[in-house]
């Protein structure tokens, strides 16, 4: 079965084709600014990648809210065009082949349920932490998304009376914070600030402590509303080096001081990082046409 599989994001969008259990000729182009300009671009992919394989299919991970019952991406995004209409509709119609579609942080998620980490999981809560904090909930191995579609979105939790987990636990809202403070150029990143960190510089430790410390509050909260075996960490954070130990020491200091140590849960990382959202797309693509 070849798939054409498109991670749909703010500033790219990736594409590849999946056969024979691998992606073929990954690559991606910058986001269009229209949904003409999109359409375009998708043909024109459709028809590039017909002459070389047998597409079957385009499963598409997309940034939103997405209704992949109706069709429609709901909610807002930083690709505004793609919502508030029958999108799916309109791609079928557009590329003459079954189309899939489904949220990015869910299509992360399904990657590591189907192929990764949480193969072997009956529930599992994933966290994907990059810009913000988006995030799944798998429950006995299904997608739980809710009637508002808002299950998993776990970067509105509050943490202070003010501040949401996005805003505390975001790389790009820390470097930012970090910059501002200590009069940085607007280029400084996460990464920087984790690189300073790292070569013992103060401050930069203590606000890398304190971004481990929020996120380990955020994640021990969602374990004791829903208790699941594992909670998998994805996003461009998980390739800090000491992440997982970090917040496994931090929760279970948590457990210990609410009386929580009774609570079980294994934290890992995702092993599908850039080509997550693919993967997943495919997965989801799979299950909604399992007879192609």
């Amino acid at each position: 079965m070849a798939i054409l599989t498109i991670d749909i994001g703010g500033t790219a969008v990736k594409y590849a084709v999946y056969e024979d259990d691998k992606l073929h000729r990954k690559s991606s182009f910058c986001t269009p600014k229209t949904w003409e300009q999109m359409t375009a671009q998708l043909l024109s992919l459709k028809e590039e990648f017909s002459k070389d394989f047998l597409l079957q299919g385009v499963a598409i991970s997309s940034p939103g809210a997405v209704d992949s019952d109706n069709g429609v991406v709901k909610g807002v995004s930083a690709v505004p065009y793609i919502h508030h209409f029958k999108i799916l509709e309109a791609l079928e119609s557009l590329l003459s082949l079954p189309v899939s579609i489904e949220n990015d942080a869910n299509c992360a998620a399904l990657a590591e349920l189907t192929f990764g980490v949480a193969k072997n999981a009956k529930d599992a809560l994933f966290f994907v932490i990059g810009s913000g904090v988006g995030g799944a909930v798998v429950l006995n191995r299904q997608l739980r998304k809710g009637p508002d579609l808002f299950a998993g979105e776990f970067g509105f939790m509050r943490l202070t009376s003010k501040e949401t987990l996005s805003e505390t636990v975001s790389p790009v809202q820390v470097a930012k914070r970090y910059a501002q403070r200590h009069g940085l150029g607007e280029s400084f990143s996460g990464k920087d600030l984790f690189d300073l960190a790292e070569q013992g510089d103060v401050t930069a430790n203590e606000a890398v402590n304190q971004f481990y410390d929020d996120l380990a509050r955020g994640i021990f909260n969602t374990l004791v509303v829903l208790n699941p075996e594992l909670v998998a960490i994805g996003g461009a954070v998980s390739a800090g080096k000491n992440l997982r130990d970090a917040l496994i020491q931090r929760i279970q200091q948590i457990q210990k001081e609410t009386g929580a140590s009774d609570l079980s849960f294994e934290l890992e990382i995702c092993h599908f990082r850039s080509n997550a959202n693919l993967l997943g797309a495919v997965s989801n693509f799979m299950s909604t046409f399992p007879n192609l």
